[in-house]
């Protein structure tokens, strides 16, 4: 088959064999067999073993567990710097807290590839993959053993990996109509850590009030009662959150992926900079907003699932450029929905530009040694920045229509566009 130059650039759809996707998907839709089983588990389970024998294995989770302890200690959880997280945080990392370090050195990294494991099985589940299919289990084990940001999360212990599995379950919810059941597991989410708070715009998009109520109140209510349980917890106010707002200090701008502040250490004056991010960060809400008002695109021939992913996906890549910091397992809170969406026709992954988005992050690519340690931030922010303006291209791009002929009476068929453009013919329906 021949190809005329920049055909593979442009997706798989547009290759002169149209029907390649679609039997690739198939494909990927079949039951995997024993041995792909075996593999997966294999990786999954290597890797968290692995972490488990690594001396720095928890550092982050290690300032969560210290500010439970302290609590139960009777002191002010705040009174560590390091300690970033609402008070409710702190009452969600109690069961740690009790338990001995040889214990939580076994524990943790088999519980964040499980927190991570649910979240793609429920992204599978949006969009109907079977959770036996070889995209499930061949996708899992090439997302651990392909990613970096995968094991750098498992090592860490990050409560981020919590996100990731709350997101695809509460846009499962949300395309069920329960959105009260989406809020709570968001709520539940935001108490642990408030990575998920720009989620709530998706609730505000939809309309869904009660969910949004249930988002807000949940988070809310436990933090009140971590306050009550703990002395000074003005010291959140007075002391943590200026620290996260002046986006900490010296300790993690080597690996703040935020365009806030990798540019400046590219040379960029920072006020510069900060109107840069911002402005890219408006562009992605905008973004967000079109994609959810858009019901009957091309790429939308589904129950609409797509657009919700999407959606959130691009509410969530716009908070992740104005934030402070803004690390490389962030994108795992949106990568599972992204690659899921791989099934349906225009989707992200249908385009080879996402997966020369993901090349920064591809493991054991022999980067040279000046993008490695404290200056990868700058192959991060390269792979937020590309996802973030592929997604909100794809959200702003207008919607295609098609003119239907007009047949009339004693005449040939002909095309009258001023009354007969119409969207493209689909199956979808409108599901919200």
């Amino acid at each position: 088959m021949r190809l005329r130059p920049g055909t593979l650039l442009r997706g798989w759809e547009t290759v002169r064999d149209p029907a390649f996707g679609h039997r690739l998907v198939v494909w990927l839709l079949r039951p995997a067999s024993g041995p792909w089983h075996a593999v997966a588990l294999a990786v999954v389970l290597g890797i968290a073993v692995s972490t488990s024998l690594r001396e720095n294995w928890g550092t982050d989770n290690a300032f969560v567990v210290k500010a439970a302890r302290t609590l139960l200690a009777g002191g002010s959880p705040y009174e560590d710097k390091r300690f970033l997280y609402l008070p409710s945080a702190v009452i969600m990392a109690v069961p740690e807290a009790l338990l001995p370090q040889a214990v939580l050195r076994w524990l943790l990294p088999p519980a964040m590839s499980a927190l991570l494991a649910v979240g793609w099985w429920a992204a599978l589940r949006l969009f109907a993959v079977p959770p036996r299919s070889r995209l499930a289990i061949g996708g899992f084990a090439a997302l651990a053993l392909a990613y970096k940001p995968y094991v750098n999360l498992v090592l860490i212990g990050n409560w981020t990996a919590i996100s990731a599995a709350a997101l695809p379950v509460a846009l499962l919810f949300a395309r069920r109509r329960s959105w009260a059941a989406a809020g709570l597991v968001v709520g539940l989410a935001i108490a642990c850590k408030p990575m998920l708070v720009p989620i709530g715009l998706l609730f505000v998009l939809a309309r869904q009030w009660r969910g949004l109520a249930v988002a807000v109140l949940v988070p809310l209510g436990v933090s009140l009662l971590g306050a009550l349980m703990m002395p000074s917890p003005t010291l959140f106010l007075t002391k943590t959150l200026p620290f996260l707002l002046k986006g900490q200090d010296a300790y993690a701008l080597p690996w703040d992926a935020s365009p806030i502040a990798v540019l400046p250490r590219l040379g960029v004056p920072e006020p510069v900079a900060v109107l840069l991010t911002a402005a890219g960060a408006l562009g992605g809400l905008v973004a967000a907003w079109r994609r959810w008002r858009r019901t009957d695109g091309p790429g939308d021939a589904d129950g609409g699932e797509l657009r919700l992913a999407e959606t959130a996906c691009m509410v969530m890549l716009a908070a992740f450029l104005v934030s402070r910091p803004s690390f490389d397992h962030y994108l795992l809170v949106v990568l599972p929905l992204l690659l899921a969406s791989a099934v349906r026709p225009g989707s992200m992954p249908r385009s080879p530009w996402f997966w020369l988005a993901l090349t920064p992050q591809v493991a054991l690519v022999p980067w040279p040694s000046e993008l490695a340690h404290k200056r990868r931030a700058f192959k991060d922010c390269a792979t937020l920045c590309g996802l973030a303006f592929m997604l909100a291209g794809r959200a702003l791009r207008p919607v295609r229509v098609t003119l239907a002929p007009v047949t009339t009476a004693g005449s040939p068929p002909r095309t009258e566009p001023e009354c007969a453009a119409t969207p493209a013919e689909s199956a979808s329906r409108t599901a919200f």
